[in-house]
């Protein structure tokens, strides 16, 4: 047997599955794409979370969208942190390519151009549906991470959760939570004071000063109602393709603490949404986190503690993390040891740091006997990667060098009429796109300051009254003296004396 059947019955061993699968391409030796050497994901495996990894332009981008198109096609929803905003052309057949259709012949799969049903979504200003959540649905623990809160100033935002509650006050948006913050050390001072103990201004100035941090950052237009409900990620359309909802984020780049409140918000509520399932036949939902570093960018240890655990145990509600970044250094070590697929692109070697990284990187991969993987990562081509999954027993697959099959979705954006339409058309965008601002905590506490204000001025009002009225009783009653001295008895005394002195 020589080298290249050999490897080819590795790969096609290794890769042999008995439950239903994707097929990412095929395996490539020694620079040649040997066909019909399959390399396959099985869809019970995607909930183990992966990582698409890869130098900018070495084709990240087209195996998520390569990923999504596969997932929808076997039923499964997908939803696509959309950074670049590159990903939109899913909703549109591939036009098709002489390229396309040599690289299909390489690989031994036909080509076939199809469109996908696409949500597009929002959480700034930009076109979509709008994904909101309540201040009420973060609750104290996970608001305080987020807002990287000392342990004194997570009980003050606990004892304010408490305070709301019991007097029935809805956090729901921004304005809430700042008045409340305003109202629990001037107006409200001596009623929390009396309940709930002592609360320090300095405290929530430091907290407010945090509030307005994520408010600057757009968080005022994801704080809110309608809430999204999560349910509504996880349909299919009437011929049974997952739906693909693209959530368009190119705003945001430079704002990095609004994109780790929404991931973690998000992945939370998903938590405690979706019931337990285990390992099932295929997952419920895949989620795709494009420029993956923003997360955890400027992410608190307390942050990215949270997001280690959600990561972990997330995957038994049947939910699939992908994280799609540029080095997968980007992503702490604590969540890469989570990781069951990779799908490594080439990465360039400038510096002796690159260099560092690549060696760093390669030791994430089993040893191989055809390959030196140090070297062949900087020599894969565009569309071409190093890919390792988990077989149906959660074993690591062999090694494999890919040709990446092409997307049927068009590999480019959609023009503004067709994602104008796309919106239009959405059934999602009326539910969520009415703006609601019902009473809650800002008008209830104004109401009762302004009470409180009305009642402070009456009370000053009878004060300053009391105070008249005293002061004119005073003036005009007869001093005791004044009355003796100008009295008849002691005026005839006084002028006896004189006429005897006389």
């Amino acid at each position: 047997m020589d080298r290249k059947e050999a490897f080819f019955n590795h790969i096609t061993e290794g890769y042999a599955t008995k439950g239903d699968y994707i097929t990412f391409g095929s395996a490539i030796l020694d620079g040649e794409t040997i066909k019909d050497a399959f390399v396959k994901v099985p869809l019970k495996t995607l909930n183990r979370h992966g990582l698409i990894a890869g130098a900018t332009g070495t084709g990240k981008t087209k195996s998520l969208q390569v990923m999504a198109e596969n997932l929808s096609e076997k039923g499964i929803p997908v939803l696509l942190m959309d950074i670049k905003g590159d990903l939109s052309g899913l909703a549109m057949p591939s036009p098709g390519h002489k390229k396309i259709d040599e690289r299909h012949a390489a690989i031994g799969l036909p080509f076939e151009s199809k469109r996908f049903p696409v949500e597009i979504l929002s959480i700034s200003e930009q076109d979509g549906v709008k994904l909101r959540a309540t201040i009420s649905e973060f609750g104290p623990v996970l608001l305080s991470r987020i807002l990287d809160l000392t342990e004194t100033q997570s009980g003050i935002v606990s004892i304010i959760f408490k305070y709301c509650d019991d007097n029935k006050l809805p956090l729901l948006d921004l304005k809430d939570f700042k008045k409340i913050l305003q109202y629990v050390t001037a107006e409200g001072k001596e009623e929390i004071q009396a309940e709930y103990g002592r609360i320090s201004t300095a405290s929530t100035g430091a907290i407010l000063r945090k509030i307005v941090e994520i408010e600057q950052q757009g968080g005022d237009l994801f704080f809110g109602e309608r809430s999204f409900d999560v349910k509504d990620l996880v349909r299919t359309d009437t011929e049974g393709n997952g739906m693909i909802s693209i959530l368009r984020l190119t705003d945001i780049q430079d704002k990095p603490k609004l994109f780790s409140t929404f991931m973690l918000q998000l992945l939370a509520e998903v938590y405690s949404t979706f019931p337990e399932q285990g390992d099932s036949g295929k997952p419920e939902l895949v989620i795709f986190i494009d420029e993956a570093h923003l997360i955890f960018k400027e992410a608190s240890k307390a942050l990215l503690s949270q997001i280690e655990s959600i990561v972990k145990l997330i995957r038994s509600k049947g939910i699939g993390l992908f994280f799609v970044t540029q080095n997968p250094k980007d992503v702490p070590e604590e969540v890469l040891a989570q990781l069951g697929l990779k799908v490594q692109h080439a990465l360039r070697a400038f510096t002796a740091k690159d260099r560092k990284a690549i060696k760093l990187a390669s030791e994430n991969y089993p040893d191989s006997d055809y390959y030196d993987v140090d070297e062949t990562l900087t020599q894969l081509g565009i569309g071409e990667a190093f890919v390792s999954v988990l077989n149906e027993k959660g074993i690591p697959t062999p090694l494999a060098a890919t040709l990446m099959r092409a997307p049927m979705s068009r590999m480019d954006v959609l023009t503004d009429a067709e994602l104008k339409q796309l919106i239009d058309t959405s059934r999602l965008y009326y539910k969520y796109n009415e703006t609601i601002d019902r009473e809650s905590a800002y008008e209830i506490l104004n109401e009762k300051i302004e009470a409180i204000n009305k009642k402070e001025a009456v009370e000053e009002q009878k004060k300053k009254a009391s105070k008249l009225s005293k002061s004119t009783s005073k003036s005009t009653r007869m001093n005791p003296i004044l009355k003796v001295v100008t009295s008849a008895t002691f005026i005839r005394g006084v002028l006896g004396i004189l006429k005897r002195v006389i």
